[in-house]
């Protein structure tokens, strides 16, 4: 914890530092990893619910085509 602090301190020293168009730049990036870091943690929780799920098992390709085709109401 202590070491993000440091980060987090360290990053707000620098950001005086830049023009006007870096900071937007900075606050678009931040942005940016905000956003792929919520996708993530989605696609996470998506893979660990999933494979608490029961698999399925189907005697053949046909019958797993057939249930894919029902499911979709094709």
């Amino acid at each position: 914890m202590k070491t993000a602090v440091n980060e987090i301190e360290h990053i707000k020293e620098m950001l005086p530092m830049l023009s006007q168009p870096y900071l937007h730049e900075a606050r678009d990036f931040i942005r940016y990893l905000l956003e792929k870091q919520k996708k993530r943690k989605a696609f996470v929780d998506r893979v660990l619910t999933a494979e608490q799920e029961t698999p399925i098992h189907f005697e053949s390709v046909e019958e797993a085509v057939k249930a894919v085709f029902e499911e979709t109401g094709n």
